[in-house]
């Protein structure tokens, strides 16, 4: 066909993916291959096909009785979220999926000497806290960052324990804001960006 563009550099192959999280506020990084800043922090070892970025625009359509189509159609909002199964359990990775909560450190009656346990408490009604997220996906020397100022963890959480396969804490993160600033952007070196591209 004439005028079609083929180029095959141009398809994405996801061959490593992280994702990173941070207190809202904290600087992003500055370009799609400068390390991370100190305040971010890696989520770890997720599954292998759980990553996703959904991006889904709601519209309203006007309807005419002289069309058979819509005669005008507007959107109304906009809403991303972020899933991803966590395959590594610790502190920082529990407050992210249950949106916030608590950790604190206990002594358990009777035992040894120095022994420590700690005792989670996810947050109430009204208590739960945003977060900063990075999705980062790097296919050779192409590197992509979904960078999401503002996210909350905004479904319930189920851990399916058993005995055959390892329990993942389901990540979902709805993005915030975006009236005053981006609500996500895109950074990447990848060259098929370019205006001139």
């Amino acid at each position: 066909m004439a005028g079609e563009i083929t180029n095959s550099t141009q398809i994405v192959v996801p061959a490593r993916t992280r994702v990173w999280l941070a207190p809202v506020g904290t600087a992003a990084p500055a370009d799609a291959t400068v390390a991370m800043p100190s305040a971010w922090y890696s989520v770890g070892l997720t599954t292998e096909d759980s990553l996703k970025f959904n991006e889904e625009p709601s519209f309203e359509q006007v309807k005419s009785a002289q069309m058979d189509f819509p005669s005008r159609t507007f959107q109304t909002s906009d809403s991303a979220t972020i899933e991803v199964d966590l395959q590594q359990w610790n502190g920082r990775n529990f407050r992210a999926v249950f949106g916030g909560g608590t950790i604190t450190e206990i002594t358990p009656a009777g035992a040894p000497a120095g022994a420590k346990h700690y005792r989670f408490a996810p947050p109430r009604i009204g208590g739960r806290s945003e977060v900063a997220a990075c999705i980062e996906v790097i296919d050779g020397e192409k590197v992509y960052r979904y960078m999401v100022p503002r996210a909350m963890q905004m479904e319930g959480v189920q851990t399916d324990l058993q005995k055959a396969k390892e329990a993942v804490l389901p990540l979902r993160l709805a993005v915030q804001g975006g009236d005053e600033a981006d609500a996500w952007y895109l950074i990447t070196n990848d060259p098929s960006f370019s205006s001139a591209a």
